[in-house]
């Protein structure tokens, strides 16, 4: 027990932050006075460190090396810039951050550890979208690229991505400097984040970068103007800014906001998940739809890097459309495009989304490509035109940024809308053209959130070893297995003999596992019909005693 609280002081002695000071200094009282749930805290608290990976780090804002804070932050800025400077002879950085609590001092922390160390460091003015710090990557021929955000993950949270520029292209670091950015992080973690040298010669940018982001990405916009009546939330995040000097200066119409969750808010006050794709996410959105008899609505996550998109059906039920619609919607408009210009590329989606990109590539000429789950493999491939994850992220412009952009992707939706317009339809026509061109695709996924990660662990070890051989009454045709494929890669494929597919893999950013289902049909309501019948198979199997009878 000793050594849990000698840890714990080492860490409170290092500590430059009152609240988590004060927090982890009663925590430790109290254990040392004999308090049970105390000490467990503190156990949980130091058992182990928050591990940086291809993702960087992410997780609950709070004291411990199991935290985001400000010790373990310094201690990540402290081991990136010595790979920096391991990586360039001259290493420069630029630092974005979005309005969670503590994005600011978090990317200040960094930017004064970086000058500290002798990199060239520059800090955006303001909370910003993660587009604009990935471009800004590009525009300043930074050497690497930080930006402090959770994402859309819960209000407690907080992380810190990071990007390598020049020669790795300005996308999210993938292996193996992951690795070697950990082992040096590791390193001087051993130390005292007080030894490392701290200086304020650090460049705070001015709008010069964003109005160059906003240029650029405003001339997306092609298509004659006309009105369009739609609806736009930041859920609480930072895209409404950017997103709304960029449609003035396309001459695109401004939206009717979502004014409860319009402006940064790090508590989240109107959602559980301030993630477009959970359940009830998107109420206060459909609400002021309704009121306006708006057409369509668009969404960002806090950090505008993903885009959502929902519609009225028929009977003018709000739906939020799954990713690989939106992204099949934008890779069909785009592909058209570059086919009738005589471009060449590809047409990437990681292995999750749907296989209806691959349709699209073949029809129009292009080369298709999945990756690895995770935006930063689809960034990645050489020639790319065009790419797009299931998870709501989309890359229509990748001369601009090596990234997902929910900003951009709302600009080319709102062009497709224009263009249809021009031919007098609607994306419900646009909807039924896809059908009759390439099928009927429909998608769906199961999450199971855990409070304890050896459960993921345990559930795919159990998919893997026992693996099902039939799901909803038809056979599994092939099993993949990608820890022995060259992907390696925690991921599981069963292709059924019907054509549908399931994916089971674990989130890189939350406590989840995650099952992907894709199926196929003659028309939509027939799609629908064979998805519905798969997820209740899914649903079945999962349930079962060699799977740990999982709530689903």
């Amino acid at each position: 027990m000793a050594t849990l609280f000698d840890a714990a002081q080492n860490w409170l002695n290092q500590d430059p932050d009152a609240e988590t000071r004060a927090e982890l200094t009663a925590l430790l009282a109290s254990a040392k006075a004999g308090d049970a749930k105390a000490e467990a805290e503190l156990q949980a608290r130091f058992d182990g460190r928050l591990q940086f990976g291809t993702a960087g780090l992410r997780g609950p804002l709070q004291a411990g090396s199991m935290g985001m804070n400000r010790v373990l932050v310094a201690q990540a800025a402290g081991g990136l810039a010595d790979f920096l400077k391991g990586y360039d002879k001259e290493p420069s950085i630029v630092i974005g951050y979005d309005g969670r609590k503590n994005s600011d001092v978090f990317a200040r922390d960094t930017a004064e550890i970086m000058a500290g160390a002798g990199i060239k460091a520059y800090l955006l003015p303001r909370k910003l979208p993660t587009p604009v710090l990935a471009y800004a990557i590009q525009y300043f021929d930074t050497t690497a690229g930080v930006m402090v955000t959770a994402s859309h993950n819960p209000p407690e949270d907080n992380g810190y991505k990071v990007y390598l520029g020049k020669a790795n292209g300005g996308g999210q670091i993938v292996s193996p400097a992951d690795k070697e950015i950990a082992a040096l992080i590791d390193k001087v973690a051993t130390g005292n984040i007080q030894d490392l040298p701290r200086s304020d010669d650090y460049v705070v940018l001015n709008d010069e970068v964003i109005d160059a982001y906003i240029a650029k990405t405003a001339s997306l916009a092609k298509e004659p103007q006309c009105d369009i009546n739609y609806v736009y939330t930041a859920m609480h995040g930072v895209g409404y800014e950017v997103l709304s000097k960029t449609l003035a200066k396309a001459g695109l119409p401004q939206p009717h906001i979502v004014a409860e969750q319009v402006w940064p808010d790090g508590t989240f006050p109107t959602v559980n998940f301030p993630n477009p794709e959970e359940k009830g996410a998107l109420d206060l959105a459909i609400k002021v739809a309704k009121e306006n008899n708006a057409e369509f609505i668009l969404a960002n996550d806090p950090d505008a890097d993903r885009l959502a998109v929902a519609m009225p059906d028929a009977q003018g039920n709000w739906k939020a459309l799954h990713g690989n619609v939106v992204g099949c919607f934008l890779g069909w408009y785009l592909a058209k495009q570059y086919h009738a210009q005589g471009k060449q590329g590809i047409l990437a989606c990681s292995l999750v989304s749907s296989p209806a990109l691959a349709e699209i590539a073949k029809k129009y000429g292009f080369q298709s490509e999945e990756t690895l789950t995770g935006f930063k493999y689809i960034g990645k491939v050489q020639g790319l035109l065009f790419g797009f994850e299931e998870a709501l992220g989309y890359l229509v412009d990748p001369d601009k940024v090596r990234d997902k952009d929910g900003i951009s992707a709302a600009i080319m939706f709102l062009d497709l809308v224009r263009n249809l317009k021009k031919q007098g339809k609607t994306l419900s026509d646009y909807a039924d053209e896809f059908t009759k061109e390439f099928g009927a695709y429909v998608s769906g996924q199961i999450s199971i959130r855990v409070s304890d990660l050896a459960e993921i662990g345990k559930l795919m070890t159990a998919l893997r070893h026992t693996p099902p051989t039939v799901i909803g009454g038809v056979n599994v045709a092939q099993f993949i297995d990608h820890t022995k494929t060259d992907r390696q890669s925690d991921i599981l494929v069963f292709v059924l003999e019907n054509g549908s597919r399931l994916i089971a893999r674990p989130s890189g950013t939350e406590p989840k596992i995650k099952f992907y289902l894709d199926a196929r049909g003659t028309d939509p309501k027939n799609a629908e019909q064979v998805l519905a019948e798969f997820d209740e198979g899914v649903r079945h199997i999962l349930r079962q005693d060699a799977y740990g009878k999982q709530d689903c």
